[in-house]
């Protein structure tokens, strides 16, 4: 079966990470489909005569790739197609692969309406015209196959801005146009172009099945942001969130647009079942940990998101330490911690953080911290100090940091990498279709591509997954297929807990043999270890599932 998805908008890099996992990882059959925002990309032939201008001074990137051809163009409005796909070993497998690619692009255009494309001899790609006085390029290829895995493929222009190719020699071709769908006067939307590749993409690399997720297509943007990806790499912004009916407003316009009618959701007072009626231990071990959290003004994310499992966690001498401030720059709709403009960071707090656990005699400690897009790089300089002055006062203790996406700035990740924590775990959190009602300022492509850059660097990868938000489980068990194929060890899956009358509503109460019957999903998709109950959060139990997976991972500190 061909997994395809619809990723939205997504940044060059951030698309590249999550290749090379689905490469690297998996042997499953990928069709990822997705627009970036405005990039020329060189390929390992490119000629750097053919770029004309300076692309910063047109509002582009510039990157290099390993995919073959020269220099093309991608940007808003273009339909961009990654096949992750098993190719044959045989005699001229690339250009056979490439036949068939065209052959599929020539297909698709021609249930779109565009019936006059083809090739032409000599050149790669699929043009309009080919054998007449004018032909014109609409869709460029440039791939790569190694380890009869393909990697890379095609960007076929739809409503693309044709301007930004009179920037570049494209293709290395100088003497034949660039056109697009609307130029050819064919009227049709990104969701219908994406509809006749996935049908036919799947009866021309596999049976004909396919399991789709999509992030949605009907989406606005502001300043700082683009849609269906998150903020844009060193961007600096904060969000000043709507509050009180305002916000319901906003996240109700959100849900309205993934097709999420509230009516059918649980109010704010349905009656908890039994299996999430946690107890209430406050013992001498609970408020030893609350008199140690108080004595080095430290906070924690079992009391600012209200956790459930506080009681349970903190009698047995655990918490997880929330760093970077207590105020986040984001306003995700299913989160308790407040948002607003957060103090400077305090720079003695990674200290303050290792002298607690040296204090609690931590075996296994857990940091995490609030999104902090103020800062230049994320909040991750204060995850890689956090780290070390830990090792420092406790060598023996294992830490796990949750870190938030950074925005994708490689740099600010490979802060937190580079410390080596023996766990790095970034959430998903929900399923492609309701990323952008749960959280509008990340991106389903960009939490994957974080996970795959931190699997990359040779770090255990955890991430959490939250239901009951209205997915389906087919939807659930795609997504742990996503993190399962870029090799993501560790997964947490618990139910969605509606922190007031103004953030996500609760769909419905999954049941404990749900949550194990995914758990034995998860695990057999290829997961390390999958921890699902009910009250699991993302650092429930983290010391136990890191040691499930232990001994099958390599010693990771250096």
């Amino acid at each position: 079966m061909l997994q395809t998805r619809w990723l939205g908008r997504v940044w060059y890099n951030d698309a590249q990470a999550v290749q090379r996992a689905l490469f690297a990882n998996t042997l499953e059959q990928y069709f990822l489909l997705l627009e970036h925002p405005s990039v020329y990309t060189l390929g390992v032939r490119a000629d750097l005569k053919n770029i004309l201008v300076d692309p910063v001074n047109v509002g582009a990137e510039m990157i290099r790739a390993d995919r073959g051809g020269d220099v093309t163009y991608h940007g808003p409005g273009q339909l961009v197609g990654y096949p992750i796909l098993n190719v044959p070993d045989e005699a001229d497998r690339t250009p056979k692969y490439v036949y068939r690619l065209e052959k599929l692009i020539i297909d698709v255009l021609a249930e779109l309406g565009l019936v006059n494309a083809g090739r032409l001899d000599g050149y790669p790609g699929v043009w309009v015209d080919p054998r007449g006085d004018n032909p014109r390029k609409i869709c460029a290829i440039g791939v790569k196959i190694t380890r009869n895995r393909s990697m890379h493929g095609f960007a076929l222009n739809v409503k693309t801005d044709l301007s930004m190719f009179s920037h570049i020699v494209p293709c290395g071709i100088a003497d034949k146009p660039v056109t697009s769908l609307e130029n050819e006067g064919i009227s049709v939307s990104m969701e219908e172009v994406v509809d006749a590749f996935v049908r036919l993409g799947a009866m021309a690399f596999d049976d004909g099945t396919f399991f789709h997720q999509s992030v949605g297509f009907h989406r606005y943007e502001r300043p700082g942001q683009m849609s269906d990806r998150g903020l844009e790499p060193g961007r600096v912004v904060v969000q000043t969130p709507p509050v009180g009916e305002n916000y319901r407003s906003s996240l109700s316009k959100r849900m309205d647009r993934a097709g999420l009618n509230a009516e059918h959701f649980l109010t704010i007072g349905s009656r908890k079942p039994d299996w999430l009626r946690a107890k209430a231990n406050m013992g001498p071990e609970y408020r030893g940990v609350k008199r140690t959290m108080r004595k080095f003004s430290l906070s924690t994310v079992c009391e600012e998101a209200g956790c459930p499992n506080i009681f349970e966690c903190w009698a047995d001498g655990t918490a997880t330490f929330m760093i970077n401030g207590e105020d986040c720059t984001r306003a995700c709709s299913f989160c308790l911690v407040r948002t607003n403009h957060p103090a400077p960071l305090d720079p003695m707090e990674p200290t303050r953080v290792a002298e607690a656990v040296k204090e609690m005699n931590l075996a296994f400690a857990v940091v995490t911290a609030v999104a902090r897009d103020d800062l230049s790089d994320g909040g991750a300089g204060a995850f890689a100090a956090t780290i070390r002055e830990i090792r420092r006062l406790s060598p023996g203790t294992g830490v796990e940091v949750l870190i938030s996406d950074c925005k994708g700035d490689s740099d600010s990740l490979n802060k937190v990498f580079d410390a080596r924590p023996d766990v790095l775990d970034h959430n998903l959190e929900t399923v492609a279709r309701l990323q952008y009602v749960v959280r509008p300022s990340a991106s389903y492509a960009r939490s994957l591509s974080v996970l795959a850059r931190a699997k990359e660097a040779g770090l255990v990868t955890k991430s959490s997954l939250i239901a009951g938000m209205g997915e389906t489980k087919e939807e659930l068990t795609s997504s742990l297929r996503d993190l399962a194929s870029i090799g993501c060890d560790i997964v947490t899956i618990g139910q969605y807990l509606r922190p007031t009358v103004n953030h996500f509503p609760v769909a419905r109460w999954i049941t404990p043999e749900e949550f194990h019957e995914l758990a034995q999903v998860g695990e057999g998709l290829g997961i390390g270890h999958v921890e699902a109950s009910p009250m699991v959060r993302s650092s429930y139990h983290a010391k136990s599932s890191f040691g499930a997976i232990a001994s099958s991972v390599p010693l990771l500190r250096v």
